[in-house]
């Protein structure tokens, strides 16, 4: 056969896949693509990749990723979690970026520590390269080999970029230098996971290759809220009598606040009718919280609530200061798990104890 039918014969089996073959370095957002209204990009930068979801699930590991039980994923690869996670829901924004030239992984990834830092944002899970666990060199696209952290934050099932793009090689190329933070910011109800890595190699990829990639992904969560049933002062009274306090589930907060809700008013009122009517009583106000973010922030805010509580009630029903001592205790005092998010509406309460 003549080097040139050679040639035509390979054209003609390869051309749908050198048709793909146009991983370009951007010169303009994806279509869709924004910036997260809580975190922006670093100078340079371009989306790749961008998904957002009105409600969903996210989970983020807490520590390294060990390997499971032996299965495999539907790529073959040896299936790889963490001992300790977070399972989120709310809100979810996914967004990748291409960064210029120079950029490094830890420049990405203490840009956003301190831009979030200036926001109250509070890192609780950071790791680099085999330290992450599973397999450093890979992204998302690999099969046959040891489960990655990308490919337990997203799948390559997940992506929904034609092969070959710009956005696809961003997400499946091998890689190196790899680190992830994951970030809590409670004033904004939010967590945001930020893995940046550099581009190694990867099929018809190869004009992004020492291109540094930033994937940001926001979870803006929404306390599920308890179906209240007012308690009644004698409620309140005989529960108090009986055991020595009671929970009430009626005091409301915003989210990572102590701001007070309208709602509140209702409970608020029956406490007061109680101390009207038991005219020795003494009561701690205690703060509970539950499991998200530090041991520290939540006593503070548990703190801070119960504060709140005994302002509201002095301020604007007479109730004198000297029967009020407001309590924090964080999350030290469960009355349910904290892995589900009923389990932590039960615990985010204000408890009532006679002393």
């Amino acid at each position: 056969m003549r080097i040139k039918d050679v040639f035509i014969a390979f054209c003609v089996c390869f051309w749908p896949i050198l048709s793909l073959a146009d991983a370009s370095l951007p010169s303009k957002d994806v279509a869709g693509g924004s910036d997260s209204e809580l975190v922006g990009r670093l100078d340079g930068a371009f989306i790749v990749s961008y998904m957002r979801r009105e409600f969903d699930e996210a989970t983020f590991p807490l520590s390294a990723l060990v390997r499971g039980d032996g299965k495999r994923d539907t790529h073959n690869n040896v299936r790889f979690s963490p001992d300790e996670k977070i399972d989120l829901e709310g809100q979810r924004t996914r967004i990748v970026y291409l960064n210029r030239a120079g950029v490094s992984s830890l420049e990405v990834v203490r840009s956003y520590e301190k831009e979030l830092a200036q926001i109250g944002g509070e890192k609780i899970y950071s790791c680099k390269g085999d330290e992450c666990g599973g397999d450093s060199a890979d992204s998302s696209g690999s099969g046959g080999g040891l489960m990655s952290l990308s490919m337990f934050l997203w799948d390559e099932d997940e992506i929904t970029e034609r092969h070959a793009s710009t956005g696809y090689c961003a997400q499946t190329m091998t890689i190196s230098d790899q680190r992830y933070s994951l970030i809590h910011v409670p004033e904004r109800a939010a967590y945001v996971s930020v893995q940046a890595y550099t581009l190694k190699r990867g099929t018809f990829c190869e004009k992004l290759i020492g291109r540094t990639v930033s994937i940001v992904e926001i979870i803006k969560e929404e306390e599920l809220e308890t179906n209240v049933v007012t308690v009644s002062a004698d409620q309140m009274s005989s529960e108090i009598s009986n055991v020595g306090k009671i929970a009430l589930y009626g005091i409301q907060f915003d989210s990572g606040k102590d701001t007070l809700k309208p709602d509140s008013k209702t409970t608020l009122s029956q406490i007061a009718q109680l101390l009207n009517a038991k005219s020795d009583m003494r009561l701690l106000i205690v703060g509970h919280t539950d499991s998200k973010g530090s041991y520290d922030f939540n006593l503070d805010l548990s703190q801070r609530r119960a504060g709140a509580v005994v302002r509201e009630l002095i301020e604007n029903f007479g109730v004198k200061r000297e029967r009020l001592f407001p309590v924090g205790v964080s999350f030290a005092s469960p009355v349910a798990a904290n892995t589900t998010e009923e389990g932590r509406a039960l615990n985010r309460r204000v408890e009532l104890v006679n002393f």
